[in-house]
């Protein structure tokens, strides 16, 4: 549906484009030549006057699906867009390999953002070898800022859910907490970052290359019971989820969790809760302990940093319900 609501153009876009769905010459040259690695099993993917994907499935048993936004991110949106939605697949013990993206965008900001997020998206989904098959994007005067939501599915041929986690298994995080909370900081709100040497700052913005869990979760899968991306509230969010979800409680080793002596400087410096800081790119998977050794071993010969930081215990009264968010609280900070 095209949207007109008391404005004839859209403003900031160079184009006197009106508002709603953008003209065919324009997805063309902009959106429809960002369709991330052609797959054979695509029939019919994003076209003009196509509705909707065909794909040819195949042998596996499950299909995986997942959809999430992304919010409080500018820089790399569309890379972390891709990266987001692909974790959940992963975290399922499937392989992503069909994107949907819908992008609402403000005429203010034109085609050009929406050129620079679908390159985004191509680039990050040629990498991970998934097709972009489908989509919308709009220009609107509805909304301030972008809202991007993507769909991802792909092939499983494992079952894992937390109602499989028993008493006594293990709690294995990869990487380091917070990792994604601290490269969108770097790379919108550097100024916040002023403490921190520049080899320092570089060094948190080139954690958003370390967004994907797919390497991790594909060479965990065998032997996990259950795996979670923990996303919005940070690993103590994650948790938060797991434990609702398994009806468990999770024993934490606070020296055994991993988290970047530069999250820390930051934490004390700016006030927040790195255990509360959006993270993806970790990974928290929960595994039968006799099986945390064979993990441990392929993720180091990998080179993918991980440590056993706890192990699921009977529940010890009720489950406590704080699961927020730091980043809100960090973004929203004065300039200094």
């Amino acid at each position: 549906m095209t949207e007109y609501d008391g404005a004839d153009f859209c403003q900031g876009s160079g184009l006197g484009l009106g508002l709603g769905k953008l003209p065919p010459e324009i997805l063309k040259d902009d959106v429809l030549r960002c369709l991330g690695t052609p797959r054979p099993e695509v029939l019919v993917g994003p076209g003009l006057g196509e509705d909707a994907a065909v794909i040819r499935w195949g042998s596996e048993p499950y299909l995986v699906a997942s959809s999430d936004p992304v919010v409080g991110a500018v820089d790399g949106a569309g890379r972390l867009l891709v990266h987001i939605n692909a974790n959940d697949i992963a975290c399922k013990g499937g392989d992503p390999a069909w994107f949907i993206v819908t992008l609402i965008v403000p005429a203010k900001e034109g085609v050009g953002y929406v050129r620079r997020v679908m390159e985004e998206v191509h680039a990050t989904c040629e990498s991970l070898r998934i097709a972009v098959v489908g989509g919308h994007t709009e220009l609107t005067d509805r909304y301030e800022r972008p809202v991007l939501v993507g769909t991802m599915m792909g092939p499983s041929r494992c079952d894992l859910r937390a109602e499989k986690i028993q008493r006594g298994d293990v709690v294995l995080v990869t990487k380091h907490v917070g990792l994604e909370g601290m490269s969108i900081v770097a790379h919108d709100r550097p100024d916040l970052l002023s403490f921190l040497s520049r080899e320092e700052l570089d060094e948190v913005r080139s954690w958003q290359k370390d967004l994907s869990v797919l390497k991790e979760a594909r060479l965990l899968r065998d032997l996990a019971r259950y795996m979670h991306d923990p996303t919005e509230g940070g690993l103590e969010g994650g948790l938060l989820e797991v434990r609702n979800s398994c009806g468990l409680g999770v024993a934490l080793n606070v020296e055994d969790i991993p988290i970047s002596p530069l999250t820390l400087r930051a934490a004390e410096k700016i006030g927040f809760d790195p255990l509360h800081l959006i993270s993806s790119g970790v990974l928290v998977a929960a595994l039968p302990p006799d099986k945390a050794d064979e993990a441990l071993s392929r993720l180091s010969r990998e080179g993918v940093r991980a440590s056993v930081a706890g192990r699921f215990v009977e529940p010890v009264g009720k489950c406590r319900s704080d699961a927020h968010e730091e980043l809100w609280k960090i973004l929203a900070k004065p300039l200094l």
